[in-house]
């Protein structure tokens, strides 16, 4: 800064304060002259306003107000929204057409003349007029508007702006959605008119080196002059400061591009350390006069593919990212503040996310600020979810595919410089021609080359390829089932891993990233015709398959999308925190509609058990992504819920990036770190005395060398160690992957079903890991002698209940028709939208249903202690069971063991359940008994229920008559 002396600064405050009384007039020049650059008049505050729904013109007179930043629905204006959405939230005051904004501005003497921009940060389509006269029209839905204005005289103007909401060149994908931030209308960031002197500088951009230390910095000069732009650089967050000389760098022309040399002190760049430098940027006339100046934040980094990895600064670095749609409940709109990014972004950060993919849209400015200071690697998306077309297809739009491109170069432009902004995306899931959006990637890997490239996300889903001008990759699948995530939708089955397999450690992608069979020619399924139905958002459609996809080998880094996807129950306590125009109108129908089966009591514990089992498939969906040494990264959906779509509640944090009580942060990272120590072995469930076997490996991506790892393991019961032990090992530098040892371990010896934890930890960090494990004993006896038992509700089991017999009825699964099958992990996504494209594609529908409810305090668990929710001891019960549906049945009559259906269908399941028959005692479990005998954990079930039967402790309470038992086991 330069400082004036008392005097100069009164001379100029007497003069300002007498010729307009014009108090912002003086804060505005003394910024002028005390920072030596532009001068700014801020236009945030009260706009008269005027909603144009039918959109009839300017003529219409303004009858309101409104303070802006901000948008109509947050102000609450227009007609009041009566109705309510179930599958998203309902914004309380929706308004779509024209919003018009208009105020008087003063422009001071020693302005007037200026080159002038007004500046829009972020908006939709807006047109404005200077003092009635038409200035413009602009559209772009991620980057600023920027008009200039002619030369304005001294006094007072008129500014008038229409936002329009309606109409955009594409649908914008999450920018525009109801789903995500609302379809608002406003003007959200900043709003300021810009002054500038006779010369100054256009788009700055900055182009770092890492091997020089140095930074390109390009330029273009508006207006004539001769003189030079000195440069100088200081470090923002690092102690202590690193200052970096000034240099001067003579003008030679209108376009500019000179190097600046930081010196090999210079401290770079990454997501471990995010060290940042202000780079000062002055355009000087030949009489040393500062006429125009720059302060650019920037951070020396190189991130690069290498291979199958990402590299950041030539270091190896593993992508652990998270979905993001600009979900932001309170306000409805995403923030442009640094500080609120920072509170969402640091969250994220807390739980070892360490990058960020934004769904079709691109976040504002202060979000990449944000992520600069934090080390967060960020990859926008354009705001396309659709069919990319060749002039020659049918419904070809090129005025959309220009609009696209259009806003893609605005992006890099606008947001370029800025260190996190490391890769960007084409799009989500699209389809059409791949030459074409190949050739999109070719022209802006060309226009700038500091960002990674890619076609976009899950392209031509189950026939993916890669384009020649692709830097990595990111899908679900490679073919039909090749697939690298733990879980899918039913309508794209087969489905994962983790929804489908025997829980154990052992999973890994490398053998469907690079099968060790591979041939090529292995064709895609396909349509006769040509064409593949696909789940398409949150529809179905019918795409045609432009060549015959063959298996191939990725040779970029290969990210997986939009795993997870574990949802839980709504938490309805939740409610009460939407305070701003949207409202949770979804919850309360889902509250509505458990309380009308009779079952709102339970709402607490279905979210809680529902929730814990969803964390356990997160902990199994992430470890199998550390495990696959092929795989560059992932992108979870998500670690928060995502408000629409039918309303997945899929996050272990809430909308508003609250943590739900799931689980801590300091927990998460034990399997979401840039340390992830892990064990593999094959299941949870062990006889007593059996062999444990388990290869520990330690997946480690941080920049300080290990050097070596110190392993100390131990086996315990809660109060006892059973085993434990050491093992080290030397860690060459640049190794991510480190095989630590085998363990082989003899079970104890156990009378009864015990609960073990595994507990391992790297001596003097922080890096450790615990897995929970379940020993039953070695013979364990299913002895139905003296128990009545029963497949079918007989004529037999009849008599006998009119006896005051105590019976036990386990009909086969399959034999029931009022029931719902046993599925173990949690519903994928949310139930009501993938039921409705299951339908549309005449596949089969998912089982819907969210985990187990246990009253683990019921005397039939004498003998299998067990949680409130699923442990991995239920898989192989579930698997092989049905819940009967139990709807109509007094809300006094809970389940031992109760199936957590989804909010849409609230059906009461019940795996378990007890009740009185006349004088008789009835127990039933619809159980596939050979199965689960077939498993200890099956048969020490089914010994604790037998117990329980022959004990007097079995003495149901709630009373049930035969014919509403027939129709209830049918």
């Amino acid at each position: 800064m330069c400082l004036l002396d008392v005097k100069n600064v009164l001379v100029i405050f007497y003069k300002i304060l007498n010729d307009y009384g014009d108090v912002y007039g003086i804060v505005y020049l003394l910024l002028g002259v005390i920072v030596n650059m532009y001068s700014k008049i801020n236009l945030e505050g009260v706009w008269k306003l005027q909603l144009d729904t039918l959109k009839q013109g300017l003529s219409l007179p303004f009858q309101d107000s409104i303070t802006l930043p901000g948008t109509t629905s947050y102000a609450r204006k227009g007609t009041k929204n009566k109705s309510a959405l179930v599958g998203a939230l309902t914004d309380e005051y929706p308004f779509e057409g024209y919003a018009w904004f208009s105020r008087e501005v003063e422009i001071p003497e020693h302005l007037a003349g200026s080159t002038c921009y007004l500046y829009l940060e972020r908006t939709r389509v807006t047109t404005i007029w200077l003092d009635g006269r038409e200035a413009g029209t602009q559209n772009s839905l991620n980057t600023p508007h920027l008009y200039e204005l002619k030369e304005l005289a001294r006094g007072t103007h008129t500014l008038t702006i229409r936002v329009d909401n309606t109409d955009y060149p594409t649908k914008g994908g999450h920018l525009t959605s109801p789903d995500t931030q609302t379809n608002w209308n406003g003007i959200t960031g900043r709003m300021e008119l810009q002054f500038f002197k006779e010369s100054y500088l256009k788009d700055i951009q900055v182009y770092t080196d890492i091997r020089n230390r140095s930074v390109r910095i390009t330029s273009r000069l508006e207006g004539e002059m001769e003189g030079v732009v000195t440069v100088s650089a200081r470090s923002c967050n690092t102690q202590p400061e690193h200052t970096v000389m000034e240099q001067v760098f003579r003008l030679s022309g209108k376009d500019i591009s000179i190097d600046y040399v930081m010196g090999k002190d210079a401290l770079l760049w990454s997501d471990e350390s995010p060290n940042l430098y202000m780079l000062t940027v002055n355009l000087k006339n030949g009489n040393g006069e500062v006429l125009d100046r720059h302060e650019i934040l920037t951070g020396l980094r190189d991130f690069r593919a290498d291979g199958d990895k990402f590299t950041i600064n030539g270091a190896k670095t593993f992508l652990r990212g998270k979905h993001d749609g600009l979900i932001f409940p309170l306000t409805g709109y995403a923030p442009t503040t640094v500080e609120e990014w920072l509170r969402v972004l640091g969250i994220s950060k807390s739980y070892g996310i360490n990058h960020y993919r934004f769904h079709t849209c691109c976040p504002p400015e202060a979000a990449f600020t944000a992520a600069d200071r934090l080390g967060i690697y960020m990859e926008p998306e354009l705001p396309f979810w659709g069919t990319i077309t060749e002039e020659s297809d049918e419904q070809h739009n090129q005025e959309e595919q220009d609009y696209l491109i259009s806003e893609g170069y605005a992006i890099l432009q606008a947001f370029g410089n800025h260190p996190s902004f490391v890769m960007m995306s084409m799009g989500n899931e699209l389809w059409g021609s791949k030459s074409r959006i190949d050739g999109f990637l070719k022209d802006y890997k060309a226009f700038d080359n500091r960002h990674l490239y890619t076609q976009g996300s899950n392209n031509h889903q189950w026939v993916p390829s890669i384009q020649a001008h692709d830097d990595f990759f990111c899908g679900v699948r490679f073919s039909g089932d090749r697939l690298f995530r733990g879980s899918y939708a039913m309508c794209d089955a087969p489905l994962g891993h983790v929804q489908t397999d025997v829980p154990g450690t052992m999973t890994d992608y490398d053998a469907q990233i690079i099968p060790a069979d591979f041939h090529s020619g292995e064709e895609a399924a396909e349509e006769s015709d040509g064409s593949v139905q696909i789940q398409f958002g949150t529809e179905a459609k019918t795409v045609k398959v432009s060549d015959a996809a063959t298996e191939w080998i990725p040779h970029i880094p290969v990210i997986s999308h939009e795993i997870g996807q574990y949802a839980t129950y709504p938490n309805f306590d939740e409610i009460e925190k939407y305070r701003g125009p949207l409202k949770a109108e979804n919850f309360k129908i889902f509250r509505e509609r458990l309380e009308q089966k009779g079952l709102g009591h339970l709402a607490a514990k279905y979210f809680e058990c529902s929730g814990q089992l969803a964390v356990a498939c997160y902990k199994e969906e992430l470890e199998a992504a550390f495990r696959s040494r092929k795989l560059a990264g992932f992108q979870l959906l998500d670690l928060q819920d995502f408000s629409g779509q039918g309303t997945a509640l899929v996050g272990i944090l809430d909308a508003f990036m609250d943590s739900k009580g799931l689980i801590t942060p300091e927990e998460w990272r034990t399997f979401c770190s840039n340390a992830v120590l892990m064990a593999r072995f094959g299941k949870f469930n062990y006889v007593s005395e059996e062999l444990f076997n388990a290869h520990i490996e330690l997946i480690c991506y941080q920049s300080k060398p290990l050097g070596r790892v110190d392993l100390y393991w131990e086996l315990s019961d809660g109060q006892k160690t059973l085993a434990d032990g050491t093992a080290g090992v030397s860690v060459p530098e640049g190794e991510n992957y480190i095989d630590i040892c085998d363990l082989a371990v003899n079970m104890p010896a156990v009378d009864n079903m015990t609960q073990v934890v595994l507990s391992l930890r790297i001596g003097n960090t922080d890096i450790r890991k615990s897995y929970d494990l379940w020993i039953y004993p070695k013979h364990v006896p299913v002895d139905t002698t003296g128990v009545h038992w029963f497949e079918e509700l007989s004529g037999e089991a009849l008599s006998l209940l009119e006896q005051g017999e105590n019976v036990v009825l386990m009909p086969k699964p399959e034999s029931l028709s009022n029931a719902i099958e046993g599925f173990y992990s949690t519903d994928f996504w949310c139930y009501p939208m993938f039921r409705s494209i299951s339908e549309s594609m005449n596949r089969p529908v998912p089982v819907g249903t969210m985990g187990l409810l246990i009253r683990n305090e019921h005397p039939v668990f004498r003998h299998f202690p067990c949680n409130e929710y699923s442990t991995y001891p239920w898989w192989s019960i579930v698997s092989h069971s049905r819940s009967l549906i139990m709807d109509g049945t007094g809300s006094e009559w809970n389940p031992i063991v109760q199936t957590i259906d989804n909010f849409e269908r609230n059906h009461k399941l019940g795996l378990l359940f007890e009740c009185k028959v006349g004088p008789g005692n009835l127990l039933v479990c619809p159980l596939d008994t050979v199965q689960a005998a077939d498993t200890p954990e099956g048969r020490q079930f089914l010994f604790s229920l037998l117990s329980y039967v022959k004990s007097a402790e079995f003495q149901p309470s709630y009373e049930i008559g035969v014919s509403e038992l027939l129709t209830l086991v049918k």
